[in-house]
């Protein structure tokens, strides 16, 4: 216990020095192992990690999805995605930022990333909602939980690094993350209508569209829809597997765009160059927690802190609840999908104990690294949009946000208590 404590605390000082996490978390679960374990199996085992996490065939569907999603985005989808939405919601009070949260649920069924959904929607949804006099918190707070759309409704990327990290099913993972995902949307449009209600200035109402500029906006976003429906249709039905899914995916994907037109050879290589820089990051990072992770699994702490939560008598549901909390708290400090590979091996052996279903599990895990992508002070989501956005103050864009922090607050606390919104479309998987 006490050897697991330190390294927690060098990997937390590491961060405080500005030493990339992934890093932070490889030294110091490298050296951990070797004071424990011996320096030669320690580098045997290291190295035993680094080679069978880049030659594993499920962690394919990583790259391929980045890839699905890039080929998609560079083919202008994130622009028909938001003016089809603006076409049925635009002529409502804040009908631009509903239209937002709803193509950053459509761009995120393709995409996988939450990153990626923010920034995209950031160039196509804000200078709309300026242009309309839309108020800068409303309009950069809408964006950034949009954003978080991504990574919660299938495919995420997160949901296939959980499943590979626990041994999980990455297609039960993806159907429970269906109905969360669009509940967090709804939550979120609930959000959006509260902040217009008590300030009716910051979202004005748009032009109502007629149904025939409705149908022609459907029409440009019927190819998509299509894919997605291919992909995620056959990995629910036990067709394919979510890796055979991600490569049709991405193969659809590259002839969507080559159909076009949006593909020429330069872009062509910014697409792979992109992808293979998001994947190399997210390798990285998975690589150095799971060096972490075996030095936590070989000190007594996950043990020791199972033992401890189950002697407090709390109700099993009060302990994931618990963890919940903590999973926020350091949301907002960490990089989210650090936390989460940092926190696996001490939390998910205790959840299984307890006799939850790793799948809800891991669907809660994804809804609190939503709440902590849009967390002040260090909410990736936020940042990113301040650098793209430099027009806006960054004390807007926390302003805008925290209505949205409390819409997913809520989303959570319904997962938690009522358990079939992320377990029944699983059930009917085999």
């Amino acid at each position: 216990m006490t050897e697991a404590l330190l390294g927690f605390g060098a990997v937390f000082l590491l961060a405080l020095l500005r030493v990339p996490l992934a890093f932070a978390m490889g030294l110091v679960g490298f050296i951990g192992l070797g004071l424990m374990r011996g320096w030669p199996a320690t580098a045997a085992s290291a190295s035993q990690v680094v080679y069978e996490t880049g030659f594993a065939y499920t962690l394919s569907v990583v790259p391929l999805f980045i890839l699905m999603g890039n080929f998609v985005a560079k083919a202008g989808l994130a622009q028909e995605l938001f003016r089809a939405a603006y076409a049925f919601v635009g002529h409502v009070r804040g009908g631009l930022a509903h239209a937002t949260v709803l193509a950053c649920a459509g761009f995120g069924a393709i995409c996988g990333s939450s990153i990626a959904t923010a920034a995209t929607m950031s160039k196509v949804a804000y200078p709309s909602m300026k242009k309309l006099g839309y108020a800068d918190y409303l309009s950069t707070g809408v964006i950034a939980a949009g954003g978080t759309l991504g990574i919660m409704i299938p495919p995420s990327t997160i949901l296939v690094i959980y499943g590979i990290v626990t041994e999980t099913h990455i297609g039960k993972l993806f159907a429970a993350g269906l109905l969360p995902g669009l509940l967090c949307a709804l939550m979120m449009m609930g959000a959006v209508a509260w902040i217009t209600w008590r300030d009716p200035a910051s979202g004005p109402a748009g032009e109502r569209t007629s149904w025939r500029g409705r149908l022609e906006a459907i029409r440009d976003i019927w190819g998509v829809a299509l894919l997605v429906v291919l992909v995620l249709g056959g990995i629910y039905g036990g067709v394919f597997t979510a890796t055979e899914g991600a490569g049709i995916g991405a193969s659809g994907a590259f002839f969507f765009a080559l159909a076009r037109r949006a593909l020429t050879w330069r872009v062509l290589f910014e697409v792979l160059v992109e992808s293979a820089r998001t994947t190399a990051m997210l390798f990285t990072i998975l690589i150095a927690a799971m060096i972490f992770s075996g030095f936590i699994n070989f000190t007594t702490m996950p043990g020791d802190l199972k033992d401890w939560l189950l002697q407090l008598g709390l109700p099993p549901l009060a302990i994931v609840a618990a963890m919940m909390l903590i999973y926020v708290l350091l949301g907002t400090i960490m990089e989210e999908l650090s936390m989460v590979l940092l926190t696996i091996p001490v939390f998910f052996p205790i959840v299984t104990q307890l006799g939850f279903d790793p799948v809800w599990f891991g669907v809660l895990i994804v809804l609190v690294v939503q709440i902590g992508l849009i967390s002040p002070p260090v909410g990736m989501n936020l940042f990113v949009l301040n650098a793209l956005l430099k027009t806006v103050a960054l004390a807007q864009i926390f302003r805008g946000v925290w209505m949205f922090v409390a819409a997913l607050v809520v989303a959570l606390a319904l997962v938690l208590e009522f358990q079939p919104l992320a377990l029944w479309l699983p059930g009917f998987m085999k």
